[in-house]
């Protein structure tokens, strides 16, 4: 089969304007951005708020492993098989990031003939949209420095300016670093760091925010540091929320581009599931379900990370809430769920498959516990013998829930046409409101254990004496009704990514938690992981070129 760069390049777009059509807009509501992408007006929602809202499917999986589980590629072949099925189907989805797409992961724009395409712009600088995010948050980064330098009238403390530099590149040497040196002209000295960009909070305001004013409003809000008597000092006391606002004013644009089989998707805000929440815009996925159907969204890896946050922290800030999930898994990956080694997954295991089937069961737990009806996808590979998909298929009836076996990547809408007829019934049998996994009463403390006792499976958690202090001065501040973050390990249901499968008997432990009260939740980071990833030995980037008529090989 042909590679995904090559299945990109070849695709038959129509120009945006055609696709502009299909939706009913007006030249007023959007703007070209070239011959294949367009921004639409951060007014169009508000203008169609008289309109009813489509159907919302959110796509999640089991916990991802190098195998692979392809859930955009899903997302975006049921987007097209709802359309072969006469159906108005729209797909919301975030933008990928240049982190991972240099580096292990690849990009995020679908696979084989299930993309969204221009595929190379998407997946590389699109419309700017991350830089913008970048940008902004930089800025702020040097007026919290001209400030201290300038007289500091905030009385900010230096050691307590909490606020880190961010880039959308995986860059370790970046996670520590000291500013300010070279002498009084030069800033004040202190200890700083970066971020990668898509875990920033600028980018969860962005993705969370109704609309500028409202960006604007919580960017306002935004807690950069600590003074020295240890009260927090936010943007609206350095006065720059404007000037942060202006940088994001096209940003806040949701963009629309088509799918290989010319499905409108729109594709906006990018942040990490593992770090951030892990969902495409508000505006995006609201303005997805007034002009379709159907609107087709996704979420970031597991349903222990992407979909609770979905449906804890976006529904709450969208006034939005799904009416069906998909769950995909694939043989391959439950295989290495149930200890296979991953140069082995090409030959047949149903002891392996048997063994790694207990992660998917939790998945499908996890969304009944939100009361959501669910389909289960599995995203079929070539190496799939009769034998596996009939054991996963039968036991997933066994367990009376709805299957299927699907094959968008090689055969595109067409081979997602039998899950798009079993979620369209599944969207009927939503008989209640979503049922969130806690009140935003709850104490900081039984919000997170409420997670991760129902959602990981974990025994309890523990806090360090760090966490401990930290929830206490969150309380006192006013913070402790906010929704949480949970910024865990994408690997594992636990917080130490070499648990696969289903664990047991673990508890997770909690070893700082910040606020993000402009996005409106906090952070609370378990285990090691990291909010600036590192690059593998052999980066993806490697295999990338491009050549002197411009033809891009190698982006995935």
């Amino acid at each position: 089969m042909k590679s995904d760069i090559k299945i990109a390049l070849e695709a038959d777009m129509k120009p945006i304007h055609q696709i502009v059509e299909q939706l009913n807009l007006n030249e007023e509501d959007w703007e070209p951005y070239g011959h294949y992408k367009a921004k639409l007006s951060d007014q169009l929602l508000n203008k169609l708020s008289n309109r009813k809202k489509g159907k919302i499917i959110l796509t999640t999986s089991i916990n991802p492993t190098p195998a692979g589980e392809g859930k955009s590629t899903v997302t975006v072949g049921l987007g097209q098989a709802l359309n072969r099925l006469n159906q108005r189907a729209v797909i919301a989805l975030r933008e990928p990031s240049l982190g991972p797409t240099m580096g292990i992961k690849g990009g995020a724009a679908g696979g084989g003939y299930s993309q969204v395409v221009p595929m190379q712009d998407i997946n590389l600088h699109f419309t700017g949209d991350i830089h913008a995010i970048t940008s902004a948050n930089n800025a702020l980064s040097a007026f919290i420095d001209n400030h201290i330098h300038q007289g500091n009238e905030l009385n900010i403390d230096p050691r307590r300016v909490s606020w880190k530099r961010v880039m959308d590149l995986n860059d370790r040497a970046l996670r520590e670093v000291i500013v300010g040196l070279g002498g009084p002209v030069k800033g004040v000295p202190r200890e700083d760091g970066f971020n990668i960009t898509v875990a920033s909070e600028i980018m969860a305001i962005l993705c969370l925010a109704k609309d500028l004013t409202d960006m604007k409003q919580r960017i306002a809000e935004i807690v950069i540091g600590y003074t020295y008597d240890k009260k927090p000092i936010q943007v609206k006391q350095l006065g720059v929320q404007g000037a942060l606002a202006l940088l994001l004013k096209d940003a806040i644009k949701p963009n629309l581009v088509q799918t290989l089989e010319n499905t409108p998707a729109i594709i906006h805000g990018g942040p990490f599931a593992n770090i951030a929440h892990g969902c495409n815009s508000v505006m995006a996925t609201n303005l997805a379900a007034k002009l379709g159907d159907y609107v087709v969204t996704e979420a970031g890896f597991g349903a222990d990370l992407g979909a609770e946050k979905f449906l804890d922290i976006k529904t709450r800030a969208g006034d939005l809430e799904p009416d069906a999930v998909v769950i995909v898994a694939t043989i391959r990956a439950l295989k290495m769920h149930g200890g296979m080694e991953k140069g082995l997954l090409e030959s047949e295991s149903v002891d392996a498959l048997k063994a790694g089937i207990g992660n998917l069961k939790k998945h499908m737990e996890t969304i009944q516990q939100y009361g959501l009806p669910f389909v289960v996808a599995i995203n079929q590979f070539p190496s799939d013998t009769e034998r596996e998909i009939e054991f996963l298929t039968h036991w997933c009836e066994e367990q009376g829930v709805e299957v299927s076996l699907t094959n968008v990547f090689a055969e595109g809408g067409e081979g997602g046409i039998d899950l798009a007829e079993k979620v369209m019934s599944a969207c009927e049998k939503k008989t209640g409101p979503l049922k969130y996994m806690y009140e935003l009463e709850d104490s900081i403390e039984e919000k997170i254990d409420k997670i991760a006792m129902n959602v990981y499976g974990a025994e309890g958690v523990d806090f360090s004496s760090k966490a401990e202090k930290q929830i206490r001065q969150l309380r006192e501040l006013g913070f402790g009704e906010l929704p949480v973050c949970m910024a865990k390990t994408q690997y594992s249901l636990s917080d130490d990514p070499g648990k696969l499968g289903r664990p047991q008997n673990f508890r997770v432990t909690v070893r700082e938690i910040y606020p993000s009260v402009g996005a409106g939740f906090l952070v609370a980071l378990t285990g090691d992981v990291m909010t600036m990833p590192g690059l593998p030995k052999q980066p993806a980037a490697l295999r990338m070129d491009v050549d002197e008529e411009g033809t891009i090989h190698g982006l995935f």
